[in-house]
């Protein structure tokens, strides 16, 4: 019989994000993420070939449209967690807005794991930086818990092989 490769669970796992006055992991445990997309644009480039066309075959000069990759571009991060008491990424948030934003901006990843705790899958963010923080709304006839949203622009992301 084949030996199928496991399907990997949304609840297993952990995002790396190591941030200035923070002396521990706990800011790396979030609820959840979302915005891991890299896009590639296409280019359209029209091209007149010698070619012979038309009707009659006898006219010179025929188009020929092509696409090739252009840009590459990320989404944008959008990380949830519950709220605590942390003020970690706020304080991000701050100090990117008082023009130190240059300095602030951190790599992480996202790791997934299988059922048995072992990686199985990496996406790496590079010189990420806060763009947007919220909580959620606050309503006691609810009894949900408060979650912390922050946005966060990155430049790159790329996938790396796991080693088994």
């Amino acid at each position: 019989m084949a030996d199928f490769p496991e399907i990997l669970t949304t609840s297993r796992f952990y995002l790396e994000l190591k941030l200035d006055g923070s002396k521990d992991s706990v800011d790396g445990f979030f609820k959840g993420c979302s915005g891991f997309q890299v896009n590639q644009d296409a280019i359209e480039v029209c091209e007149v070939t010698p070619q012979l066309w038309g009707k009659q075959g006898q006219t010179p000069g025929r188009m020929v449209r092509t696409k090739i990759p252009g840009h590459t571009t990320c989404s944008n991060l959008i990380l949830r967690r519950g709220l605590t008491i942390s003020t970690t990424l706020w304080n991000w948030l701050l100090k990117v807005q008082e023009g130190n934003w240059s300095s602030q901006r951190r790599d992480g990843a996202l790791v997934v794991y299988n059922q048995s705790a072992q990686e199985q899958f990496r996406f790496e963010f590079q010189r990420a930086w806060p763009m947007s923080y919220k909580i959620s709304d606050l309503d006691v006839t609810t009894g949900e818990h408060n979650i912390e949203e922050i946005e966060m622009a990155v430049e790159n992301l790329k996938r790396i092989e796991v080693k088994a």
